[in-house]
């Protein structure tokens, strides 16, 4: 076996790592990629998280090399003690994400690699002397957050290492705005496409005024200054239905508007995220032409045995 080493990132990785992080993207959702200029951003600052990223005190990239080559890589945050850090995060240290090839014969040593890899993310970590330490999988890229389900090889490194899921898992959905449905006439309401929290809002009222009920969908997955290739995704922010309006077909029709917008953007494919738990919603979306991409379990926690 060739020399292994683990070090700091330096810049003259940067093609590696971002060929490394999008053969991770790859196996999660389709027809999406970042840029070199986008993974070391990431590695300065997390824009796309604006409540969290401001509470981070320390950014350190780790990653092993062997026979020139960098086989795997780790983003570990320390979050601040201050007053302004929400409670869960407060003097918490995490490893944001970690990537690394699964044993093959290019990479036979990639398992031994990413050993040696975490045990110095968890060495950083006892040196930091964080209340509690985090772990997740939310690589630069969009859709991928949590721990998904096409990463075995990480989970059971976290699983070895002694991290445990703690929080809930979400669904990941996916349709071609193709086979959405089209709108068709719906005697007693109207449709209204506004600026909503998440996107574009189109709410539907009845003759009375009354909202019931709204979907945002978001063609701004991508920081176009950013160059990640995501064009033609686009996902829902939110899907509001009124209860006295449930089992009347509404959220179908909300889909039908939003899939006519999202056609005049050349937006061709919808995600939508549910609770593992929300059985009703995930059925609705199956039988609107949704299928189910993946699962990604989110809140790992380092408890170990």
């Amino acid at each position: 076996m060739s020399a292994l080493m683990v070090r700091p990132f330096r810049r003259d990785d940067r093609d590696q790592l971002t060929e490394l992080i999008n053969a991770h993207v790859a196996a999660v959702v389709p027809g999406v990629s970042v840029s070199v200029n986008t993974v070391l951003s990431d590695l300065e600052r997390q824009p796309g998280e604006p409540i969290t990223d401001p509470w981070v005190v320390e950014r350190v990239t780790l990653v092993a090399e062997q026979r020139g080559s960098v086989v795997a890589a780790a983003h570990v945050l320390r979050y601040g003690t201050g007053a302004e850090v929400g409670e869960t995060y407060r003097d918490a240290g995490e490893v944001d994400w970690f990537v690394f090839r699964p044993p093959a014969s290019f990479w036979p040593d990639s398992d031994l690699a990413a050993e040696r890899l975490m045990a110095a993310c968890l060495a950083l970590l006892a040196r930091w002397n964080v209340r509690v330490r985090y772990a997740g999988g939310a690589v630069p890229a969009p859709v991928v957050y949590g721990l998904p389900r096409n990463w075995p090889h990480i989970r059971a490194l976290y699983d070895r290492s002694g991290f445990q899921h703690t929080g809930g898992t979400e669904v990941i959905l996916i349709a071609r705005v193709a086979d959405l449905p089209t709108p068709e006439p719906r005697p007693g309401l109207r449709f209204e496409r506004t600026l909503g929290e998440c996107g574009t809002r189109f709410t539907a009222y009845d003759d009375t005024g009354a909202a019931r009920g709204f979907i945002e969908v978001d063609t701004a997955l991508a920081r176009p200054e950013r160059q990640t290739r995501a064009a033609g995704l686009a996902d829902i922010g939110n899907l509001h239905i009124d209860p006295a309006s449930h089992g009347t077909g509404l959220e179908h029709h909300l889909l039908a508007h939003a899939a006519a917008w999202l056609r005049l953007a050349d937006a061709d494919r919808l995600l939508a995220y549910e609770p593992a738990e929300a059985k009703d919603a995930i059925e609705l979306l199956l039988t609107a032409g949704f299928t189910e991409l993946t699962r990604t379990d989110r809140n790992w926690e380092h408890r170990p045995g």
